[in-house]
């Protein structure tokens, strides 16, 4: 639809632009993106014809942009540019309203109810309707920005220029705005060029990303492919961390700091406190924690580990409101907390400190096994589960990678494993031996601070504490569980 061939331009001699060249696609939207200065908002001008080109072409529809007239080419494409004046002071309606002037034949041509439903359409879509009888100039930065937005709605485009849209707008109108271009693609054959200093938004809501530097082209790609942190890092001159999206297959990118986090106190047995209801342990400050949790599961940022005490014929619909009321009925935030549930007496609950130079672990087991299971067979059980919880709670004094978390969580669960077959727990449905029970839990939670951990593998120094202190505490821990049963 829209296609940039070797464009160069700027300011007189300046040149901003130089050489960039692309093609956008019938209702795609290209994200635009690069530092202050890197020439986005120039090549966004070239485009909409109000800068010439020194060098290159544009064409739009296979037809050059020259040969169209003002009013043939705003009938086709439509600029929200990223400030506006107000000369005069119009109402929220007159303002949208101008956006049909392409539309209109002759200067004294009649108002028609195509231009009326397409004002009003665009009002509501914008969310604006309410104020359409308000003065412009009433209005705050974020409100003017959805109306102008509308006008350029109202103007039935087939090509949307945009610079910064969410300028002014906050969390829920950049969402709603975004959205809404999006459904536009789809429903009305919308294509959209827009400008982002937002990269995350970019990533999340462009079908491809254009990145500049310097007025010059670096990367046009889906947004994997040109979020990448080297990419980032050189072009913003920043440090930055990039991950996927919680819910989406498109990265995000989070700015790292200059500053670095003071050094962290460590985890001890003495932080742990103990009752017949819960134990808990408050960490001095937020710890980040890979869990498999009633709540906190995931990775997140955690100050509160409580492993709480349920009855043996405990029922309950919704055990995540169920232990976040319990967390809230003692104070803890449940947003800072990392709750697990257990049937086995949390007295009984075995801890361990382990050491390896600067390098340290604290582990914590409470272990029953009544309804041990071999995971290999367990396709062919058909009863229901008996109650009995092994939860392992891993807390390492400094700092993971993404990967040593996930192989810590690894090596402890072989480590339970093997405590399992050590013990010779078995599976009373199959009689063989059981690899764990249905509700095991478990959990690795670090400083990040002191000692950098890139691997936690078997043979790695952190594994074998990991490694030696869960076959330890779990060994010991279902003893105690199989010796307490016995007496019952």
């Amino acid at each position: 639809m829209l296609k940039v061939e070797n464009a160069s331009g700027g300011y007189g001699d300046n040149t901003v632009v130089n050489g960039v060249s692309f093609e956008v696609q019938k209702q795609e939207i290209l994200g635009i993106l690069g530092p202050n200065g890197s020439g986005k908002t120039t090549l966004m001008k070239m485009i909409s014809g109000l800068i010439p080109l020194s060098e290159g072409f544009i064409s739009f529809k296979e037809k050059s942009l020259k040969s169209y007239s003002a009013k043939q080419l705003a009938k086709e494409i439509a600029v929200l540019p990223q400030l506006h004046s107000h000369a005069f002071d119009y109402t929220v309606r007159e303002t949208v309203s101008m956006g049909r002037y392409p539309h209109q034949k002759g200067m004294f041509a009649p108002w028609t109810e195509k231009d009326e439903a397409a004002v009003t359409a665009a009002m509501k879509q914008t969310g604006v309707l309410v104020y359409e009888n308000q003065s412009i100039q009433e209005l705050s930065g974020g409100e003017r920005q959805r109306v102008f937005l509308a006008q350029a709605l109202a103007q039935e485009p087939k090509l949307l220029l945009l610079d910064e849209p969410t300028n002014h707008l906050d969390l829920s109108y950049q969402k709603q705005l975004l959205d809404l271009l999006k459904e536009w693609t789809r429903t009305h054959e919308l294509t959209v060029v827009s400008i982002f200093h937002d990269l995350n938004a970019a990533s999340l809501y462009c079908d491809r990303l254009l990145l500049l530097h310097e007025g010059q082209m670096v990367s046009l790609a889906a947004p994997g492919d040109v979020l990448k942190k080297e990419t980032v890092e050189r072009v913003y001159r920043a440090s930055v961390h990039t991950q996927a999206h919680p819910e989406l297959p498109k990265p995000q990118v989070t700015i790292l700091p200059d500053y670095r986090q003071q050094e962290q106190k460590g985890i001890t047995k003495e932080l742990f406190q103990i009752t017949s209801d819960h134990i808990l342990l408050t960490a001095p400050q937020p710890l980040k924690t890979l869990s498999s949790a009633v709540i906190g599961a995931g990775l997140g940022w955690y100050r509160y580990f409580i492993n709480r005490h349920v009855p043996m014929d405990y029922e309950c619909e919704d055990s995540y409101r169920d232990m976040s009321d319990y967390a809230e009925r003692y104070g803890w935030n449940v947003a800072d907390s990392v709750g697990m549930m257990t049937a086995v007496k949390v007295e009984d609950v075995v801890i361990k400190e382990l050491y390896d130079g600067e390098l340290s672990a604290v582990i914590a087991v409470t272990a029953g096994v009544g309804n041990a299971v071999d995971v290999s067979l367990a396709h062919e059980r058909n009863k229901e589960a008996a109650i009995g919880t092994i939860n392992i709670w891993i807390f390492v004094n400094g700092k993971l990678s993404d990967e040593a978390f996930i192989q810590a969580i690894m090596t402890g669960t072989e480590a339970k494993v093997k405590a399992l077959q050590h013990a010779e727990i078995k599976d009373p449905d199959t009689n063989t031996l059981a690899t764990g029970t249905s509700t095991d839990s478990l959990l690795v939670a670090a400083v990040q601070s002191g000692s950098e951990v890139q691997y936690a593998g078997p043979i790695t120094p952190l594994g074998k504490l990991i490694g030696k202190g869960v076959f330890d505490c779990t060994t010991e821990a279902i003893k105690i569980y199989l010796e307490r049963k016995k007496k019952y």
